[in-house]
């Protein structure tokens, strides 16, 4: 019977996604931002909240740890994806933008947002969550960038492969990694437990180094050997179990399985046989089943009842603009400062203020420990959902010509 009811919820999720992101498509969203309004329609805001016997029969809550299970199991292959399509060599000739730019987009955001926590404790934050984790649990929080969503708007503005989508791409690969080992720190603090922190960063660098400089030269020999034919299946079979082995390693360590599975990703060479061919293997499926899945889930959890009156909104609304302020403030300054001009910074800084899967990845965290309320977690989804939905029209504003230059180098400032 509970097969019945996840077939019967799964199918649901994937007709909302189908029609929401048709519309936003049509609106020039990407379907992404699609797919988490038709997940809170779905949620308590809408259909729980006019005609709960409908939703109750359509997403029974017994469904609810195995949606679950679906949707981690799709991020990891995504962030597989993306890792498969990320050029780490065209990163070398830029390497002191993005370390700046990925650095300045951590530490304005989380600033900004400790400060801002410092106002909302009193009145959103748990009883029982001490100011200090509270603070640095929302600085973090402010400090993602979403790295498959935004691996998904420069594929549908065609920028993946420009000097400016690739830039994007590395810096938000790197605030992310940077945002997560913060997050273990916080999470560490909040259970008392630093010592336990120490260990989870330095097993993180010895993972990351590791990857990198051991496995990647033994994967691009490996990857050599596959012809245009594709991989067999017994090729294919250790892939996903490598793949798997990756996520459960960074999982172990502390920093979520979403990272393994992109480092496992970037250790292929992207313009060889082998990359090109497993895209083609798992793309549609991810993209069409698993994603939706888990965007439509995420909206479920956002109660916008929640926010009854004005003061509500209000903190909502300064939570959007700190937000955006400091990711933009921060990549923009650190761009114009590595060279780049004002329109590919300004964009730089747009891309940065994407956020969506990794954001609600870490909202899911926060509320499940206990350190973000209910209200709170919906004022953060809602401010996800606002940065990543200006970010397109943002990108269209600044961008108005494809033929613009993006791939020639930035003159140094002198």
């Amino acid at each position: 019977m509970l097969t019945t009811h996840l077939l019967l919820a799964l199918a649901t999720i994937l007709v909302m996604s189908l029609v929401f992101g048709m519309l936003f498509r049509k609106i020039g969203q990407p379907p992404v931002i699609g797919d988490i309004v038709a997940g809170i329609v779905l949620g308590p805001s809408v259909l729980m909240a006019l005609w709960p016997d409908v939703g109750d029969f359509l997403l029974p809550a017994a469904v609810g740890p195995d949606l679950g299970a679906v949707t981690h199991l799709g991020v990891i292959l995504f962030m597989f994806l993306v890792g498969l399509e990320f050029n780490s060599e065209a990163l070398r000739s830029r390497a002191r933008t993005i370390i700046a730019v990925s650095t300045a987009g951590i530490v304005a955001p989380f600033a900004l947002g400790a400060l801002l926590a410092v106002g909302l404790y009193a009145s959103v934050a748990p009883k029982d969550v001490p100011l200090p984790i509270f603070a640095m649990f929302l600085g973090v929080a402010m400090s993602v960038t979403a790295f498959p969503v935004l691996a998904r708007i420069l594929a549908e503005q065609g920028l993946t492969r420009t000097s400016l989508g690739t830039m994007a791409l590395a810096c938000a690969a790197v605030a992310d990694m940077a945002a997560w080992c913060l997050l273990a720190l916080v999470l560490g603090l909040a259970n008392d437990a630093p010592r336990d922190t120490l260990v989870t960063f330095g097993l993180a660098v010895a993972y990351t180094v590791g990857m990198l400089a051991i496995a990647r030269p033994l994967v691009h020999r490996w990857s050599r050997r596959v012809g245009d034919d594709g991989p067999s299946p017994t090729v294919l079979g250790g892939v996903i179990l490598l793949l798997l082995l990756s996520a459960l390693a960074t999982d172990q360590i502390g920093i979520h399985p979403i990272i393994g599975a992109f480092l496992f990703g970037i250790l292929f060479p992207s313009e060889g046989n082998l990359a090109r061919l497993l895209k083609a293997r798992f793309e549609t499926l991810v993209t069409t089943l698993f994603l939706p899945v888990f965007f439509v889930h995420s909206g479920m959890r956002t109660d916008l009842g929640l926010l009854s009156g004005g003061a509500e909104w209000l903190m909502c609304g300064a939570i959007v603009l700190v937000a955006f302020a400091g990711k933009f403030g921060g990549s923009f300054v650190a761009a114009r400062w590595t060279g780049l001009d004002d329109r590919q910074s300004a964009a730089l800084g747009v891309l940065m203020n994407s956020r969506g899967l990794v954001e609600l990845i870490v909202l899911d965290i926060g509320l499940e420990m206990g350190i973000l309320s209910p209200v709170l977690f919906t004022m953060m989804v809602v401010m996800a959902l606002v940065t990543t939905f200006a970010t397109t029209p943002l990108l269209r504003l600044l961008l108005p010509a494809r033929s613009t230059s993006l791939d020639r180098p930035a003159q140094p400032v002198t």
